[in-house]
């Protein structure tokens, strides 16, 4: 194990922990020490999550039974609210990789506003760097916190941030149609989840009360350079994993599609897992599942002006633990791609 990266994972018992370390089993500069679960100290992981089974992997312990002396990086997976006072308790030199919402808003207000609770720890926003790979990834870099964006932001920015830069579209007239599987709600007991109620059906939920839509207003404002509200509508569908966003946006006067998707195409030509759709290919979330990897689609609406945007991606993966790892090769100088180099699993 010479020069590995010593890792812990806090909240590996949900959703995102576990597709963290199915990951992070497979990087080659990773060592995982410590995996935390307050409710399930004590049991073996595999007790939790059998496809994790002979891995060799720590048993799981609650957070103040961990000697973190030894650990380089922590990989945070609480829900939030939670996160903030857990981090704070860690020592200075770990350097933090949160998928938690708790450092994800940049201002306090709004931060209360949407998730009921006041942020405790501004010292440690100070420190926060938001975690959208391809757009901050020199200040990643540099960072010891890192504030992984939610699974709909990441989508939904990584489609929009280009063309609202550029100028290409309105940011003030968007309409974002956006659906989920049954895994981006987590993995506690929730009615709207039990498969006699999710399955063979889609429900929309949080409408126009999600509380990502501040998130990408709040990423969008600074690329727009003004307040920016969006119509963000969230769906649940029959489905484990995966996301599909449809953006339905007004050109600027004297633009075309073929300018947006070729602005699309050349801004992410050298990212390893943004690409366009092949043509005559329109996006599904099948054709990214599994992976780190985005697929966008550029298609012209029949409403003169307008044009339709597509994204889908895994809301488990790059949604989460997957750019949670891309953000920590980020920090270590390692490459970006490192242990996340699989495809697609089809079908």
């Amino acid at each position: 194990m010479a020069n590995k990266i010593k890792i812990a994972v806090i909240g590996a018992s949900g959703y995102t922990g576990s597709d963290l370390i199915r990951l992070a089993v497979r990087h080659p500069k990773i060592e995982i020490v410590a995996l935390t679960a307050n409710t399930h100290a004590g049991k073996p992981m595999h007790e939790v999550f059998p496809h994790l089974a002979n891995l060799g992997l720590p048993d799981l312990v609650k957070n103040d039974e961990v000697d973190w002396s030894g650990i380089d990086a922590v990989f945070c997976g609480l829900p939030h609210a939670t996160s903030q006072d857990v981090i704070a308790s860690l020592p200075d030199h770990i350097r933090v990789i949160d998928m938690s919402a708790d450092f994800r808003l940049r201002d306090a207000q709004t931060y209360k506003q949407w998730y009921g609770v006041e942020r405790t720890r501004h010292d440690l926003m100070q420190r926060a760097v938001y975690g959208l790979s391809e757009h901050y990834r020199d200040d990643i870099k540099d960072a010891s916190l890192v504030a992984c964006p939610g699974c709909y932001p990441t989508a939904v920015l990584t489609l929009l941030l280009p063309l609202v830069k550029y100028g290409l579209i309105d940011p003030d007239q968007l309409i974002i149609d956006a659906k989920s599987g049954v895994s981006g709600a987590g993995r506690g007991l929730k009615q709207n989840t039990l498969f006699s109620e999710a399955g063979e059906g889609m429900s929309a939920y949080a409408v126009a009360a999600h509380r990502h839509a501040p998130e990408i207003e709040q990423e969008l404002s600074i690329a727009a350079r003004h307040d920016v509200l969006v119509n963000f509508t969230p769906h649940l569908v029959p489905m484990a994993r995966g996301e599909f966003i449809t953006v339905h946006a007004k050109m600027k006067t004297g633009l075309n599609p073929i300018v947006c998707h070729n602005t699309l195409s050349t801004y992410y030509q050298s990212e390893p897992f943004i690409f366009m759709a092949p043509q005559g290919t329109l996006p599904a979330t099948q054709y990214v599942r599994g992976s780190n990897k985005v697929m966008l689609g550029v298609y012209a609406d029949r409403i003169p002006g307008r044009v339709i945007l597509m994204a889908v991606l895994d809301n488990l993966v790059k949604g989460s633990a997957g750019q949670a790892l891309q953000n920590f090769n980020l920090m270590f100088s390692l490459d970006e791609t490192t242990g996340l180099e699989q495809a697609p699993m089809f079908p």
